[in-house]
């Protein structure tokens, strides 16, 4: 199903569950049942293995664990990498080598 076919049967624009794929816009409860019917999925599909991982306990996070896997999906990578491209050039580039200095020492 294309974004914008999912759009039609939630009832919104394209260009919302675009936001909603991102991370730039946060999915509300009632949305998200919109969501799951439109799929025809209950919505706890969305929250499968949840509870797994809980149950396992976090292993201690690794440099490449840290990176999610969609990470202009990830609100807060988002807006790291839209502060960090609003920073002068010259500027930009020290703070990229103390970024990664600071990643190799960690």
């Amino acid at each position: 199903m294309t974004q914008q076919q999912l759009a039609e049967k939630v009832g919104i624009k394209f260009q919302q569950i675009q936001k909603y794929e991102t991370g730039a816009n946060r999915v509300s409860a009632s949305r998200l049942w919109d969501i799951a019917d439109a799929l025809d999925v209950p919505v706890a599909f969305f929250f499968e293995g949840i509870e797994e991982a809980q149950q396992e306990g976090a292993a201690p996070a690794t440099a490449s664990d840290a990176v999610p896997s969609d990470l202009l999906g990830d609100k807060e990578a988002l807006d790291l990498v839209r502060s960090y491209y609003a920073i002068p050039e010259n500027q930009r580039r020290r703070l990229f080598e103390l970024a990664r200095v600071l990643s190799d020492v960690a």
